[in-house]
């Protein structure tokens, strides 16, 4: 498109430097360098570009802008100011502040017109291509005779990141999907500035971004401000040629890096790490000012008629694209009355009526190992569900998380003979990226109309912490599908035994993490797990299990108690003598445990504890009735690390856990020779009730 832009613009821009100088100024702390030199870049991409309501920042139609660089994090916010997205100068005056809406890094659901949290570096990067994969997948769910890109749910997502995104992993993993999945929709613009935190970036970092970008097929542009001469210019035509050219690339991502200089136009520190993570102090931040013609000794000094313009061309712009919108979804609804339906219900975060008559029944009696029983889940709710998708790091057989039939979401030249693609597709193949696929999942999570779980062996969740975190952060409903839970791997050997990592992932609070016991504990796991609509880790076993059954032949209670996070599986007559409790693959075997007390005059309760997370939210009378206080002889029993069950066996008790590495070895010989055994439960009760 043609540019049009005056010197309204320009004022804008220098308003737009001016305010980010001030504001970490005030707070004493913060990165001014960036959000100074790409004022120009963001305002063109707010003010010309972006498709957004400054009045309804959750607009449908709206398109997605993600800040990688979230250090940078008044860029964003001044954008907001001047569009008028809920933002005004007391916020920037409060900027780092507790309880203010301008935290130093963009935070989701604190600030509106935030659509993901971006602290670590290229997390927001990541999320960014879950954001493009998710509007095309909407675009399939609700509108898949339309072309791509005619469709009122399909848009665009832009991204800033700076070169720390580019060093980070995450970055690479989640661009390298992006490039296969051939995402026409994701724009990124890349700071090309060559400075970080410990200045000039070439004693760490000097590769070719844009040849690596290409290599993973994207369309690749390059911007310079910075002249061969060393003179410096703000070309904003430049950079609204290079988007024009990305929004007609359809088949790739997008990348324009852009050659900045970090903190131009001051004298005394731009292009320098110092600028980059701290105020610019009294005279330079007095020097900055007069070099942009502003009076050196006002602060948050803003032209209210420049604002005015900002906001009423952020106005304007709104209303045009809402009533191309809104036309487009008229058209569509009035089509698809079974669609809107559909889209009515995922909006509203409903799950389908009568949904659970899908969850598998298992026969009683069967072993069954809990990884296959979650996949006998997901193939049984997949017609019942449609907006339930994901896929796995390479491991779709080993963790059984491929569901049949639905396809795999892939672009036509990127099928296999075994995963044939379908643009549309629900099952989605992450590749061996376990970082970018939970940054992914996020961006996928953050829109709102699917449901993403993502699957790996539970002991590379390591990998992909950092996203996992970011997610219970901002209590995204993602679901982790983390199997080959412990010991019970085997033969595999220590490194893909993950001893201590129950404990590791219980201590991120917000995220619950359920570890079923059976084949019937699985599938109340997944039907909680969809209820309570939050992030989970679903935490699955590589071998058989027991599923004995609930019957009143069992004695055993209804699974239906996984709802509870911890619930009575199986009671004495009277006030018991000892309280066994344990989770997965464990819960078995306190059963058994009981049985042999129980022939030695012993009355034992078993307390299944498939997510702690869940049982400690209940109320105090319900946690009182199934641990009972008055019975302090207690006894758990984890393949893991004790340290969680302290809180509930008490001074008195005994855990029965896993406290160094694994071994090599077949499963059935590693649980003898840790002692994760009946008989080790049995010495357990034995010893409690003698202290």
């Amino acid at each position: 498109m043609a540019l049009k832009w005056d010197e309204r613009d320009d004022r804008a821009v220098t308003t737009a430097k001016l305010l980010a100088a001030d504001a970490v100024e005030e707070a004493g702390s913060g990165h001014p360098g960036t959000p100074i030199s790409l004022a120009a870049a963001a305002y063109l991409i707010y003010q010309r570009y972006l498709r957004f309501d400054p009045r309804d920042p959750q607009w449908v139609g709206r398109d997605r802008f993600v800040l990688s660089a979230g250090h940078a994090s008044l860029l964003q916010y001044v954008q907001l100011y001047l569009a008028g997205v809920d933002m005004e100068m007391s916020d920037l005056q409060s900027f780092r502040t507790f309880g203010s809406k301008t935290p130093g890094h963009p935070e989701r659901g604190h600030t509106a017109g935030i659509e993901i949290t971006t602290g670590p570096l290229g997390s927001g990067l990541g999320a960014a291509v879950g954001m493009a994969m998710s509007a095309r997948r909407e675009h399939g769910m609700f509108d898949p005779e339309t072309p791509l890109g005619q469709s009122p749910f399909d848009h665009d997502v832009y991204v800033i990141a700076g070169d720390g995104c580019m060093q980070e992993g995450v970055a690479s993993e989640a661009a390298s999907l992006a490039g296969t999945q051939q995402l026409g929709n994701l724009i990124l613009i890349y700071d090309d500035n060559h400075i970080s935190i410990e200045d000039d970036t070439n004693i760490a970092f000097n590769e070719d971004v844009l040849a690596r970008f290409e290599a993973y097929g994207w369309h690749t542009q390059r911007v310079n401000w910075l002249q061969d001469n060393g003179e410096y210019q703000e070309d904003v035509v430049s950079l609204a040629d290079a988007i024009d050219a990305a929004k007609s690339e359809t088949s790739k991502p997008s990348i324009i890096a852009l050659r900045t200089i970090i903190g131009w136009p001051s004298p005394d520190k731009q292009n320098t790490g110092g600028i980059h993570g701290a105020k610019l102090g009294s005279e330079s931040l007095a020097a900055l000012k007069k070099a942009l013609g502003a009076d050196p000794e006002k602060m948050f000094d803003v032209d209210p008629a420049i604002v005015e313009y900002t906001r009423e061309n952020a106005l304007i712009r709104a209303n045009e694209a809402q009533e191309q919108w809104d036309e487009a979804f008229r058209k569509w609804a009035a089509g698809n009355p079974d669609k809107v339906e559909l889209f009515n219900r995922i909006r509203t975060g409903e799950l389908p009526k009568g949904w659970e008559a899908s969850l598998p029944v298992f026969e009683a009696g069967k072993d069954l190992a809990t990884r296959s029983a979650s996949g006998a889940v997901l193939n049984g709710i997949s017609g019942a569900i449609p907006e339930l998708w994901g896929g796995s790091a390479d491991l779709a057989g080993s963790n059984n998380t491929y569901m049949k039939g639905q396809g795999s979401f892939l672009p036509p030249s990127r099928g296999s003979k075994m995963f044939p693609a379908d643009l549309y597709g629900r099952n989605l193949h992450f590749g061996v990226r376990e970082h970018g696929m939970g940054a992914i999942m996020n961006g996928m999570a953050s829109d709102g109309l699917t449901r993403v779980y993502g699957a790996t062996f539970f002991v590379f969740a390591d990998y992909m912490r950092g996203a996992v975190r970011l997610a219970s952060l901002m209590n995204l409903p993602v679901t982790y599908v983390w199997t080959h839970d412990s010991i019970g791997v085997g033969e595999d050997g220590p490194t893909h035994q993950p001893v201590e990592h129950l404990a590791a992932y219980r201590a991120i609070p917000n995220l619950a993490i359920v570890r079923p016991g059976d084949a019937d504990e699985t599938a109340q796991a997944w039907k909680n797990i969809l209820e309570k609509n939050g992030p989970a880790g679903l935490i699955l076993t590589r071998q058989n299990l027991p599923n004995p059954g609930r019957n009143a032949e069992t004695g055993l209670a209804s699974a239906e108690g996984v709802a509870r996070g911890g619930y009575i599986i199986a009671d004495s007559e009277d006030v018991p003598d000892v309280i066994l409790m344990a989770s997965g693959s464990e819960l078995h075997l306190a059963l058994a445990a009981r049985e042999v007390l129980g022939r030695e005059g012993v009355a034992a309760r078993v307390v299944s504890m498939p997510c702690m997370e869940w049982f400690d939210q209940q109320d105090k009378d319900y946690r009182d009735s199934v641990l009972l206080p008055e019975v302090k002889a207690r006894v758990s029993v984890e393949a893991g690390l004790a340290a969680p069950w302290l809180k509930y066996v008490g001074d008195a008790g005994k855990t029965v856990s896993i406290e160094t590495f694994g071994a090599p070895g077949a499963a059935g010989v590693l649980f003898e020779e840790f002692g994760i055994t009946t008989d080790a439960v049995v010495a357990a009760a034995r010893s409690t009730l003698n202290n």
